[in-house]
C-alpha cells in the first residue's frame, strides 16, 4: 500500500504539479481512503520520499556492525547506500530530483533528510572519537565532508538524466574525503605550561559542491567568529 500511495501520489505531482496536488486527489487514484495514506506518509512531502526511512534503517544497521579499524571508509561506505538507493530507479530518481529544484518546499524537506543522514554519520565517529576534546566536532566535519562529497557525484548524475554509472563520480569525491581525513587525530592534551600556542589555522572550504549548495567549513577552535563569517562569505559569492 505504502508503494501504491507513492506511486499514486508522484503520478499527480508530475501531471498536476505538486502545489497544487491534494491528499484527497491522491487517496482517489489509489482507490483508498485518507486514513490509509496518513497511516504510511505524515505529509504529501513523505510521498515523495518514500524510501528514505528504510534508507537510513539500512544504514543505522550497517554503521552498527562495522568494527573501528577505518571509521571514515565506514561512513563512506555507509554513504553508499544512498547512492544505490537513487540507482535502483534512476527514472524515479531523476523526475524527483526535478521536482525537488522546482519546489521550495521539497528542497526544504530534503535538506531535513539529508541533514538526518549527517547526524548518524557523525553519530557513528562520535562513538569512536569520542565527545571530549576535539572529538565530536572532528565527527561533525566529517560527516558534512562525505556526505557534501556523497552528494557532489550524485547530482552530477541526475543532472545528466541518469545517465553511466553514478558510482564512477561517488567514489572519486569520497576518496578525496578519505584522502583528507586518513589521518589519526591530532593529539588533544594540553600543551606544557610555556610552551607557545600553535598558530590559528585559517578557515578553508574544504568540499564544495558541484552545484554550490554545500560548504563545509574547517577552522581551528578559537578562530574570531568574524573570520569564519567572512570566509563563508567568500565560498558562498556573496558581498
Amino acid at each position: 500500500m505504502r508503494e501504491v500511495l507513492a506511486q499514486a501520489a508522484f503520478q499527480l505531482f508530475l501531471e498536476r504539479g505538486f502545489e497544487r496536488t491534494t491528499v484527497d486527489d491522491i487517496v482517489a487514484r489509489a482507490g483508498v481512503g485518507r486514513r490509509s495514506f496518513f497511516r504510511y506518509f505524515p505529509s504529501k512531502e513523505d510521498a515523495v520520499f518514500p524510501d528514505h526511512e528504510r534508507c537510513l534503517a539500512e544504514m543505522t544497521e550497517f554503521l552498527a556492525a562495522a568494527d573501528d579499524s577505518d571509521p571514515v571508509g565506514a561512513v563512506s561506505d555507509a554513504a553508499r547506500i544512498v547512492l544505490r538507493m537513487y540507482a535502483a530507479n534512476p527514472e524515479f530518481s531523476v523526475q524527483r530530483y526535478r521536482l525537488t529544484r522546482e519546489v521550495p518546499g521539497l528542497r526544504t524537506y530534503e535538506l531535513s533528510v539529508v541533514r538526518r543522514y549527517e547526524q548518524t554519520l557523525a553519530g557513528h565517529l562520535r562513538s569512536r572519537f569520542g565527545e571530549d576534546g576535539d572529538g565530536a566536532l572532528r565527527a561533525e566535519v566529517i560527516a558534512a565532508s562525505v556526505v557534501a562529497a556523497h552528494n557532489n557525484g550524485l547530482r552530477l548524475w541526475l543532472r545528466s538524466g541518469g545517465e553511466g554509472d553514478p558510482e564512477v563520480a561517488v567514489d572519486h569525491a569520497l576518496a578525496l574525503v578519505r584522502e583528507v581525513w586518513r589521518r589519526p587525530a591530532a593529539s588533544t592534551a594540553p600543551a606544557a605550561p610555556g610552551a607557545s600556542a600553535a598558530p590559528a589555522a585559517p578557515v578553508v572550504p574544504l568540499a564544495v559542491s558541484g552545484d554550490g549548495e554545500v560548504v563545509v567549513m574547517v577552522a581551528r577552535k578559537g578562530t574570531p567568529m568574524w573570520r569564519v563569517v567572512q570566509q563563508i562569505e567568500a565560498a558562498v559569492g556573496e558581498n
